[in-house]
């Protein structure tokens, strides 16, 4: 695009920037899915999922704005570029969810808490990103191919919420799109109790900008470099592993976007930890703790590259297209979360 920086460094920078307010939230915000399903089950406290949904409202909003504007077309995202597979929605989110509550955290709080200096949530990361590319790419990608055969959207309607509507109706996309948008920002606004905490609001829009910034800034290259550049958001299934992948091979492959991100999140989260003086070398004391982890991790790899999108992949960017998988994923996740929550504490508590 630039004598002076290509296309890949310059989206991946574009990444890290936004990535850098998702790791930010994390840590000052408490901006986090397994927090939120925790205390909304056990916790009595519906404030963390309203910050959930609000953030989904923001993305979804600001996302067909940008459409409106001539700055994205959502047609051009993975998540409504190819047919929707409800079983793999989902298989896969049920698997995440699963593994989310094994290890305690999904791939993004994994990414957070690493930045705030957890050892245990390294080994989270690299054995989700392994898991997910042995998936994706490797040994395993022919029974995922054979069971979950992806084919391109080539005629018909796309497989979105807002487009599906528009098409029904004959109202416009981005109109349709935008009153969705506003109506989710409205439902979780509806709680006296979020109201009035206004840094857990200002927190979940920061998130919605953040994945819209993902669309906004890696279509503006796509559509003004030089290289064939894909339409992308925030997501940490795949990326990690392909984040592992650069920094073993990173003088042989360009980089990306999702690499951007992941470092961008590890980055905003050692800023908050510093800030709030939250940063301490962690490491886990216990084998059979560590045993859960990494079989929590490696079903969360398998399962969202199943379910093509994490809690943030499917429950924010996916959901700000508005994308059929995005709403069947999220609650086949929390689904998973919530079976496993519950086996963890009537399986794992010492008797008395």
């Amino acid at each position: 695009m630039y004598d002076w920086i290509t296309d890949g460094t310059l989206v991946a920078l574009l990444g890290a920037l936004t990535g850098v307010a998702l790791g930010l939230a994390a840590r000052l915000g408490r901006f986090c899915t397994m927090g939120a399903i925790e205390d909304m089950l056990y916790g009595g406290s519906d404030v963390r999922m309203r910050m959930w949904i609000l953030a989904i409202g923001v993305a979804v909003t600001g996302t067909f704005a940008l459409s409106g504007l001539g700055l994205m077309e959502t047609e051009r995202s993975f998540y409504l570029s190819i047919r929707w597979m409800p079983l793999a929605s989902v298989l896969g989110g049920l698997m995440f969810g699963y593994g989310m509550a094994l290890a305690g955290n999904c791939g993004y709080g994994a990414i957070a808490r690493l930045g705030g200096g957890d050892m245990r949530s390294f080994v989270i990361v690299l054995v989700m990103g392994v898991s997910a590319y042995a998936v994706l790419s490797g040994p395993l990608a022919y029974l995922r191919t054979r069971a979950f055969p992806q084919a391109d959207v080539t005629a018909g309607t796309h497989p979105g919420i807002a487009h599906l509507l528009s098409d029904i109706a004959g109202l416009p996309l981005v109109g349709t799109g935008l009153a969705i948008g506003l109506f989710i920002m409205l439902m979780a606004l509806a709680s006296r109790r979020f109201l009035s905490d206004p840094r857990s609001i200002f927190w979940a829009v920061v998130v919605g900008l953040a994945i819209t910034g993902g669309w906004a800034g890696s279509y503006w290259v796509a559509t003004h470099g030089f290289s064939a550049m894909p339409v992308v958001s925030h997501s940490f299934s795949a990326p990690l592993g392909e984040t592992l992948l650069y920094t073993m091979t990173g003088s042989a492959r360009p980089l990306s976007f999702a690499v951007g991100s992941v470092a961008g999140v590890v980055l905003g989260a050692f800023i908050g930890s510093l800030f709030k003086g939250h940063f301490r070398w962690e490491a886990c004391e216990d084998p059979r703790e560590l045993r859960r982890q990494i079989a929590g991790a490696a079903l969360m790899g398998a399962g969202a590259v199943i379910a093509l999108g994490c809690t943030v992949g499917q429950g924010l960017s996916a959901f700000s297209v508005l994308s059929f998988s995005a709403p069947v994923t999220f609650l086949s996740i929390f689904a998973g979360a919530a079976f496993g929550l519950r086996q963890l504490i009537e399986g794992f508590q010492p008797a008395e």
